[in-house]
């Protein structure tokens, strides 16, 4: 439920109503306004009628959140929210880019990976130690070592870590290595992990499911926000259709109709949604167009000897491009490059 509080209500009032829902064994949110207070309550809205708030002097109105994602949604948190990756906003005025590898595969590798992107403007550094793939004879990454070798990287070039997470096990040890988990696609809706990222407060990027819809992809959302983390991010990586010409079909549909329902930011992966190199850079251009807060893309050294995903990759000089091209689409949007 949603209480919004009368302009004169005392913030003796607020405490009051808060702690009546928390003895009723629901969970109360606090969202102090510039005009209003509004208050939430989460959980079975039959036991709230206990407190019979419209009846309260301090109430202006208590309405129900009409969404089944209740704190992913824009009801109770009309503003948009900026996420802290390090010391790079991602949400609000500027646009966020995430390059790198699809794998670490070496130090060296990573480095070169590394120093290529952080040359063209980006802040945030992708590269995979884990590695789910649809094979099992498919390079699966280095894991811990992978780990390892993104730390060293990291401290050398000040460039915060995203990297992707497959077991709620390994969340202690990768705590203090990245800058934000990245939840794959074909984890999206493994709630023991969304719960257990719930519990940590380190940002992390969510990407869609395969097949998932909008729905769907905020309620999965909606497992980490409700664990008490609200560094989330979202990103559209494409989904699978019917279509064959490319790897998937980037919905940006998605991203515009994600920013009128929800607050939380979202990136666009045009390396994934097309698996395509030369459509990375017009679909990151579109993104920018579309209203995204940034986009992931996969930047190799030498693609051609990448052991993932070389063919979506691009080379140093077509990210320096995609730096230029998307530009003015950014600046467009009212935005300015993170």
């Amino acid at each position: 439920m949603i209480i919004v509080l009368k302009p004169k209500a005392s913030e003796a009032d607020a405490k009051e109503i808060l702690a009546g829902i928390e003895r009723l064994g629901l969970t109360p949110l606090h969202m102090p306004g510039v005009e209003r207070v509004v208050l939430g309550a989460l959980g079975d809205e039959r036991v709230l009628r206990e407190l019979n708030l419209s009846g309260h002097p301090a109430v202006e109105s208590v309405k129900p959140i009409l969404t089944p994602y209740k704190l992913v949604g824009r009801e109770l948190h009309p503003h948009d929210t900026v996420v802290n990756i390090g010391e790079v906003p991602v949400g609000g005025r500027e646009f966020a880019v995430v390059a790198g590898p699809c794998a670490v595969e070496t130090t060296d590798q990573l480095m070169a990976c590394a120093e290529a992107v952080k040359a063209q403007g980006a802040r945030l550094m992708r590269g995979g130690a884990f590695k789910p793939r649809s094979s099992p004879y498919s390079f699966q990454g280095h894991g811990h070592e992978g780990l390892r070798m993104l730390k060293e990287v990291s401290g050398k070039t000040g460039l915060p870590i995203v990297t992707e997470i497959m077991d709620a096990n390994d969340i202690d040890r990768m705590e203090e290595i990245v800058g934000a988990y990245q939840v794959g696609a074909r984890n999206m809706q493994n709630f023991s992990l969304l719960k257990a990222l719930g519990r940590s407060r380190k940002p992390v990027i969510l990407k869609r499911g395969l097949a998932a819809t909008i729905e769907e992809f905020l309620l999965a959302a909606e497992y980490i926000l409700a664990g008490g983390n609200d560094n989330v991010i979202l990103c559209e990586r494409g989904i699978r259709t019917f279509e064959t010409a490319t790897r998937n079909t980037l919905d940006l549909n998605a991203v515009a109709y994600i920013k009128q329902r929800s607050h939380l930011p979202i990136l666009v992966d045009p390396s994934h949604g097309t698996g395509i190199r030369e459509l990375v850079t017009p679909l990151a251009r579109a993104a920018a167009a579309v209203g995204a807060d940034g986009i992931i893309v996969e930047v190799h050294h030498d693609p051609k000897l990448a052991l993932s995903d070389g063919h979506q990759s691009l080379y140093p000089q077509e990210f320096k491009q995609l730096m230029a091209d998307i530009k003015p689409f950014v600046e467009a949007a009212g935005r300015v490059l993170a």
